[in-house]
């Protein structure tokens, strides 16, 4: 096994580039709000877009860290599944911070607009009371850090959980083969 400083850097290695993928799908989906129009065709379209590019990097974040984990797993020969686990659940971790950050980086500096907008979207609901709104425009100021340690928790399960259900099979194990007997 190898030993706990390179484990952190292969791990920090894998998260900065799955925290790099989601953080290409969020500026690929803020150039897509960009292109926000009245034409009800092209509204539908970039919606879609937006769905698919979702489900790209859903799919290529799930395969990244089974290729992270498989290569860690590989070049740790006597790593077992637990091992591979902490591995994966560390790189995970570490993604989520990378990413939050720069979901943080953006509410702040390239979408600032972006909460009040949504608040005054939320006022035109005919459902919302005074006191709701009220007590929403008292949030203001701290969501962009309500969203990041909730965006961060919520990555991080997300990776423990993938974590787990990889390292299930990540090292393969062969339910075939007879336990070793000496002769």
């Amino acid at each position: 096994m190898e030993d706990k400083k390179s484990i952190w850097t292969e791990a920090g290695n894998a998260g900065l580039v799955l925290g790099g993928v989601s953080i290409l799908y969020m500026a690929a989906n803020w150039l897509l709000g960009k292109c926000q129009t009245e034409n009800v065709a092209l509204a539908m379209l970039t919606s879609m877009m937006s769905l698919a590019l979702w489900a790209a990097k859903f799919y290529a974040c799930i395969k990244l860290m089974q290729t992270f984990m498989t290569r860690f797993s590989e070049a740790n020969p006597d790593a077992d599944n637990s091992d591979t686990f902490r591995f994966g659940a560390l790189t995970g971790m570490l993604s989520a911070v990378v990413y939050s950050a720069a979901y943080l980086a953006y509410m702040q500096f390239i979408a600032p607009g972006m909460l009040e907008q949504a608040m005054e979207a939320m006022k035109e609901m005919p459902l919302i009371d005074a006191n709701t709104l009220s007590q929403m425009e008292r949030m203001m100021p701290k969501m962009p850090v309500i969203t990041t340690i909730t965006n961060l928790f919520y990555c991080s399960i997300f990776g423990i959980v993938l974590s787990a259900i990889l390292s299930r099979n990540i090292p393969s194990r062969n339910p075939f083969e007879g336990g070793k007997t000496e002769e």
